[in-house]
């Protein structure tokens, strides 16, 4: 049995809607994702803005256009003409002119007229080099943004990072304070006491250098603005109050950064442009024509004239424009292999940053499902239990370094997502490390001791807490 006609066309209109449809939810999903933006505040916004007014990279990037432009009229102008001036005379004794009929005075002008076509393709040239180094531009704006949103990324985790000094802070002097209480009753050591001591101590050692890093942060900040670079940087943001990460999950698009990247667009104009060299190249077979005009003045005589036309012989083209045409089409195949590897790159580096920031969007929501919470129950549960004899002092540096490693790890695992967030913002071709989460005391975290990260960890440290490998830390990302 045969479907009919109406069968046939309702079958297929049907499968034109259902193309038609995934098409819409496609470009609406597109549409959103690039709805989404970057949180950004107020001193946020006035940095970036700063910075683009003050970069001179960014100047530079423009002037070099200016001097693109600038060649435009230059490629397309014809040769100065030239003028000759001359006298021609009958011996050597006197001034013939007007005596002897091949003594004159010349004045000859000629102008050069290049092969149709030629001044065409260079204009053409010069215009693509002009818009390939707008994209220069265009690539600078990127990175100055990008370069002004990590740095304030990394001042307020440095900041957030010393808050945390103070909450560690507080937790030991509430430790030394019960170490001091079992101590004076004779129910703990001294050891106890001196090692709540120390780990005071090492908080204070860790707030310098976190202090340190806050002050080069600033300064870097700073010169992105053309500010001096101790000027005061007052921040309202905390990583904490960032938009959820699930939010981006649709922001990662090899497509869109193909669209978006000013190094392929570069490339793709420089593959136009060799090709108007190779349409240069080839007409450079044919001779540029020289026109010549000129007058002999010969005083009482009739004056004479002269018209002439000329142009180079290719006798040596076998040497000259044959290898120009090559060497050109040579240039114009490394611009095309160029643009592929450049496509190539992007969708690897867009593809890199999902991976990872899938990854660290796993870790974050193991943090904040219950990962957090169990710590800081842990911590508080063997506080009371070393208040009453139950757990070693030992068991209570474990549970600080660890409560304060995972507080740590979380910080830094969001800001580690919003750096890549900002890399697929900039269209960065630069390698995106792999996501690696901070576990729970195993890594570099404030006032956490030698003997306690390598007792957890199971890995020598160099002294300061911090694994030799630096496995436990995300700050690189």
């Amino acid at each position: 049995m045969t479907p009919s006609k109406l069968e046939i066309v309702s079958a297929d209109g049907a499968w034109v809607f259902l193309w038609l449809a995934l098409l819409a939810a496609a470009r609406s999903a597109g549409a959103q994702a690039a709805e989404v933006s970057l949180p950004t505040d107020a001193t946020l916004t006035q940095l970036i803005d700063q910075s683009l007014s003050a970069r001179p990279e960014l100047a530079r990037a423009e002037a070099v256009v200016h001097a693109e432009e600038e060649r435009i009229p230059q490629a397309g102008a014809l040769p100065d003409p030239m003028l000759q001036i001359g006298i021609q005379n009958d011996g050597f004794t006197s001034i013939e002119i007007g005596r002897m009929d091949s003594s004159f005075l010349s004045f000859m002008g000629s102008q050069t007229f290049p092969w149709p076509g030629k001044l065409g393709l260079r204009t053409e040239a010069a215009e693509l080099g002009a818009t390939q180094a707008k994209q220069g531009v265009s690539r600078v704006r990127l990175s100055t943004e990008a370069d002004v949103r990590r740095a304030y990324l990394d001042l307020v985790l440095v900041r957030d990072r010393l808050g945390l000094l103070d909450q560690l802070e507080a937790i030991w002097q509430k430790s030394l304070g019960l170490a001091r209480v079992r101590y004076e009753a004779g129910d703990g050591a001294q050891s106890d006491v001196l090692r709540a001591q120390l780990e005071l101590k090492r908080i204070q050692q860790r707030r310098v250098g976190l202090q340190a890093e806050e002050r080069a942060t600033v300064q870097g900040v700073n010169r992105l603005r053309a500010h001096p670079l101790d000027e005061a940087i007052a921040t309202t943001m905390h990583i904490r109050e960032l938009p959820e990460l699930t939010r981006f999950e649709g922001w990662f698009s090899a497509d869109r950064a193909i669209e978006r990247s000013p190094e392929l667009a570069a490339a793709r104009l420089g593959i136009m442009r060799a090709d108007r060299s190779v349409a240069l190249a080839e007409k450079s077979y044919y001779p540029d024509l020289t026109v010549g005009a000129g007058i002999m003045v010969r005083g009482q005589l009739p004056p004479m004239w002269l018209v002439t036309v000329g142009g180079p012989l290719p006798v040596f083209a076998g040497s000259k424009q044959s290898r120009a045409v090559a060497e050109n089409r040579a240039w114009s195949s490394a611009s095309q292999s160029e643009a592929v590897a450049i496509e190539q790159l992007l969708r690897l580096r867009s593809g890199e940053r999902h991976t990872a920031f899938s990854a660290l969007l796993e870790i974050v929501d193991l943090y904040a499902q219950g990962l957090l919470i169990q710590s800081e129950a842990t911590s508080e549960s063997t506080l009371s239990q070393y208040k009453v004899g139950k757990v070693s002092f030992a068991s209570v540096l474990e549970v600080n370094a660890g409560f304060i490693a995972d507080q740590e790890g979380y910080l830094e695992s969001v800001a580690a997502a919003y750096r890549i967030l900002i890399a697929e913002t900039e269209v960065s071709l630069a390698t995106t490390p792999m996501a690696v989460g901070a576990a729970g005391g195993s890594g570099a975290m404030p006032g956490a001791s030698s003997a306690s990260m390598e007792s957890i960890s199971g890995q020598p440290s160099r002294g300061n807490g911090e694994p030799v490998d630096g496995a436990g830390s995300t700050s690189g990302m």
